[in-house]
C-alpha cells in the first residue's frame, strides 16, 4: 500500500488489551510516560493512556518500519509531543481517546496534524450548553437541523474545533466563536476562521467519521486532500 497522505489508526477499548500485551505494555514507554500514565487512578483511563502511548509508536513505526522500541518524544515549543527520531521522516502524530476508543492520526513532510475523538451522538448537557461557544453561523445551522439529528450536529462541531486547535498548538485556550465549520452534511467540510487569512485557511483540510454508531472522530491535517485518509481500526 503507498502511502496516503495521512493514516488514521483506531483502537476500540476491546481490543485494548490484547494489543497492549501484544506490542510489550508498559516496558516500551519512557520513566516519564509511565508516571503520567500511573498517576490516573481509574483503571479504563489508565489502560486507555497507555494504549494510546503504544498505538503512537505502533503508527510511527508502520510508517516507516523502525522498531517499536526505538521511538522516543520531545515536547514542542507548544507543549505537544513530538517523535524522535523524526530528521529523515519528518513525522507527526495526534493522539485522542474517549469512552470506548482510542485514535492516532500520522501525517509525514512536517505537517501539522490533530485528531479528536468522542462519544456521538453529544449527551443531553452538551446539547444545552456547547452552542453557545460556537460561532453564530454554527448556531444558523444548528438551528435548521431536526431535533432528532442535534446531538450528532453538536458533537461533531465539537471533535471538528477540538482536532483543528490540536493541529495548531492552541488547545481550547482560543474563543470557539472565532472558528466556525460548515459543510458538515454534504461532505466537503470548510473552515472560518477570523484569526487566520483565508489564503492560509485554504491549507487545511477535515474529514468527519463515524467509526461506530457511538462515536465521532474529526482529522484536521495540513496541506491534506480529498480522499487522502486511510483508516486502520485495530481488533482482537
Amino acid at each position: 500500500m503507498p502511502n496516503p497522505d495521512r493514516h488514521l489508526w483506531l483502537l476500540p477499548d476491546s481490543a485494548a488489551e490484547a494489543f497492549i500485551a501484544h506490542t510489550g505494555g508498559p516496558a516500551l514507554l519512557d520513566a516519564a510516560e509511565r508516571e503520567r500514565c500511573e498517576r490516573v487512578l481509574a483503571p479504563p483511563e489508565r489502560r486507555r493512556r497507555l494504549a494510546a502511548r503504544l498505538l503512537a509508536r505502533h503508527a510511527l513505526s508502520s510508517r516507516t518500519g523502525l522498531p517499536l522500541d526505538s521511538w522516543r518524544f520531545h515536547a514542542a515549543s507548544d507543549g505537544r509531543p513530538e517523535p524522535e527520531p523524526s530528521a529523515e521522516h519528518r513525522l507527526r502524530f495526534n493522539l485522542s481517546h474517549t469512552d470506548g476508543l482510542t485514535a492516532c492520526v500520522v501525517t509525514d513532510g512536517g505537517r501539522a496534524c490533530g485528531v479528536d475523538a468522542e462519544r456521538s451522538p453529544a449527551g443531553a448537557d452538551a446539547v444545552a450548553h456547547l452552542p453557545r461557544f460556537f460561532a453564530d453561523r454554527e448556531r444558523a445551522e444548528l438551528a435548521a437541523v431536526p431535533d432528532a439529528v442535534l446531538p450528532e450536529h453538536v458533537a461533531a462541531y465539537w471533535v471538528l474545533k477540538e482536532a483543528y486547535l490540536k493541529a495548531l498548538g492552541t488547545g481550547l485556550r482560543r474563543d470557539l466563536s472565532t472558528i466556525a465549520f460548515t459543510g458538515l452534511t454534504g461532505g466537503n467540510i470548510r473552515l472560518y476562521d477570523t484569526g487566520e487569512p483565508e489564503p492560509a485557511r485554504e491549507r487545511w483540510h477535515f474529514d468527519l467519521i463515524h467509526p461506530s454508531p457511538g462515536h465521532v472522530v474529526a482529522v484536521a491535517a495540513e496541506e491534506g486532500t480529498p480522499g487522502g485518509l486511510f483508516t486502520t481500526t485495530l481488533t482482537n
